[in-house]
Order: C-alpha cells, then structure tokens, then sequence
C-alpha cells in the first residue's frame, strides 16, 4: 500500500510538472518572454548610448559647434544672415 501511495503521489508531482500551471509551457512562455525583453533591453541600451554621445557633445568644456549650429536652427528658427529662409503654409 505504501508502494502504492508513492507511486501515485509521485505521479501526481509528475503530470503536475508537465502539464500544471507552472509546468513546462509555462517555462516555454517564460523563455520566450525573456528572449523578448532582452532584445528591448538591447534597444533601449543603445538610444541611452546613443543619447549619452550626443549630451557629451554638448559639454560645455567641448561644444561641437556643428552640433550646435543644428539645435540652433531646429529649436530656435535661426539662420545665418546669408541663408534663404522659405516660410511653408501651415
């Protein structure tokens, strides 16, 4: 009898191992979901690097002037006094 019961108990953990909420699928979905984050991870790694490059070239002790020259003319409307400003219709 006590044969048996161990068998069946260790049938139970078994199937429970297989096909249980927190069996082998689950470890599947698991595996899939972190191969997914880690490519987020890498995305987000690179714009942060990317950004940091570009915040370093705006240090004030090295200000790239060509850097410069850009945010100046995408964030403020500037314009050297030599350039064809063309206003488009909004």
């Amino acid at each position: 009898m006590v044969a048996l019961g161990c068998v069946a108990l260790l049938g139970y953990f078994a199937w429970y191992a297989l096909k249980g909420p927190r069996g082998l699928p689950y470890l599947d979905r698991l595996q899939q979901q972190q191969a997914s984050l880690a490519l987020d991870r890498d995305a987000a790694r690179k714009a942060r690097e990317a950004l940091e490059a570009r915040v370093k070239l705006m240090r004030p002790d090295s200000v790239d002037p060509d850097l410069l020259d850009q945010l100046a003319r995408e964030n403020l409307d500037m314009a050297r006094p030599g350039d064809l400003v063309v206003p488009l219709p909004q």
